[in-house]
């Protein structure tokens, strides 16, 4: 199963008010304050339901790997949750991927919601349940951290399916986006952590990017890392076939230190190359639908969903 246009997406339904989110920890362990977070969601109409392992903490793993799979697994067959809300990243997904229930996905598609480490299912659930998630902010440093608008309100209003066919993915004005390669490219977008896409190269999570929009981000890797991940994909085969690169933030890098290295390694590409959109490890954390059709415009500086994420 690859990203060609052909590939039968699930779309799963908006959320509405009295929505109810299950949050999981397939990744890291943090504390959490149960009252806070059951306040959170009833002050903006929704519900949640904190799963075993997001209470648990094992070294760095938030519980051993067969609780944390077994609450991602239950999320998703519970018919009273409606969105799946991961609560940080960290490490540990790629623990899950031999194990995950594809056809158990397939059946009860709904949204997922992460980023960092939970590159490893959004690209595995992409390929192979077909299902689009959303690279956004989470529980712990996004949400509860007070992170910087468009943060929450975009996460909100892409879950809600209040960002429609031929309308831009609002970008925060203020902060600046940088044309590296020119043009206008449409395709799926696919990606997230440049470190989680090198990671999970061989395994089912390897990203197919033929004919898509690749985005990447990262934090806390130094230049000469971020060149050793992209010639990594270069090497596996992973950029020859992308349509265009939208570039989040690399924490510690600036877009400037970034772009001689981008316009090396695209360049021979031809493909356009926009640096700079606020998502990732940054503050504000802009939501992005991994999986939904869009057209990128690097001259423009403009990011338009070019289909509708949910079903009617």
């Amino acid at each position: 199963m690859n990203c060609v246009d052909t590939l039968p997406v699930h779309l799963p339904k908006a959320i509405l008010q009295d929505t109810c989110f299950a949050i999981i920890a397939p990744a890291g362990s943090a504390r959490l304050d149960t009252h806070k977070v059951n306040q959170w969601f009833a002050d903006r109409g929704y519900r949640c339901r904190i799963y075993p392992g997001a209470l648990q903490a094992q070294g760095y793993l938030a519980g051993p790997d067969q609780q944390r799979l077994q609450d991602l697994h239950d999320a998703f067959a519970d018919p009273g949750i409606d969105a799946i809300l991961c609560m940080r990243g960290g490490y540990g997904s790629m623990r899950l991927l031999d194990q995950l229930d594809f056809q158990l996905i397939r059946r009860n598609p709904k949204p997922l919601i992460g980023y960092s480490d939970i590159t490893a299912l959004h690209t595995a659930l992409y390929r192979h349940a077909g299902l689009i998630t959303f690279h956004g902010g989470m529980l712990n440093a996004d949400l509860l951290g007070g992170k910087l608008p468009p943060t929450e309100s975009s996460l909100l209003a892409q879950l809600g399916g209040h960002v429609r066919a031929g309308e831009q993915i609002a970008h925060p004005a203020g902060y600046a986006m940088s044309t590296v390669m020119p043009g206008v490219a449409s395709g799926r977008l696919l990606g997230g952590n440049l470190s989680m896409l090198g990671a999970t190269l061989g395994t089912v999570a390897e990203l197919d990017t033929e004919g898509c929009i690749l985005f990447i981000e990262d934090v806390n890797e130094p230049l000469y890392r971020v060149d050793r991940l992209l010639t990594q994909l270069r090497l596996a085969g992973k950029l020859a076939s992308v349509k265009g690169v939208l570039v989040g933030d690399f924490a510690g890098i600036t877009t400037a230190a970034l772009t001689p290295l981008l316009e090396e390694t695209f360049g021979p590409l031809g493909v356009p190359v926009l640096a700079g959109w606020r998502s990732g490890h940054c503050d504000p954390n802009v939501c992005l639908p991994l999986g939904a059709r869009v057209r990128l415009d690097s001259v423009q500086q403009s990011l338009v969903l070019e289909q509708d994420v949910f079903k009617a």
